[in-house]
């Protein structure tokens, strides 16, 4: 699990890389990391290959 401050960081990264992702996309609640970043991953049209490595790329 990420820290606050690193999720944050995470966050404008991700913003940065991909235009349609926006505020509401990445309101994070705790327990539900996998339902958020599974909307985002469709979202963007990637597969779960390649948004893990996205995310592991941040």
């Amino acid at each position: 699990m990420h820290t606050e401050g690193s999720w944050k960081e995470q966050k404008i990264k991700l913003k940065d890389r991909f235009a349609a992702i926006t505020d509401n996309d990445l309101l994070f609640e705790v327990g539900k990391k996998e339902e958020m970043f599974e909307k985002i991953r469709i979202k963007l049209d990637k597969t779960k290959e390649e948004f893990s490595k996205i995310i592991a790329e941040l």
